[in-house]
């Protein structure tokens, strides 16, 4: 399985920001990829809320999945943003 090389916090933040800012999305920007690296830190607080969000999994997520092993990663991703400072 391929492991992204950036904090799920940060991508969370980043996809947030990209929303507001790109014109692909709600926003007016045509080329949002140098506001998104200069403005994703402030979705940080909303990206840890959609962190918080995902700590169970639904019933579809479980009929496929190992509940324990997400609800893991979701607290090792949420104990990870804490100790950065999110």
């Amino acid at each position: 399985m391929p492991q992204a090389h950036s904090p799920i916090l940060e991508r969370i933040a980043r996809v947030l920001a990209a929303e507001q800012l790109s014109a692909n999305a709600t926003g007016s920007d045509a080329s949002a990829a140098g506001a998104v690296d200069a403005r994703w830190p402030a979705y940080r607080q909303q990206a840890l809320a959609v962190l918080h969000a995902l700590r169970e999994p639904d019933a579809e997520m479980v009929a496929v999945g190992d509940a324990d092993i997400w609800g893991a990663m979701v607290r090792a991703a949420l104990t990870s943003a804490d100790s950065t400072g999110a």
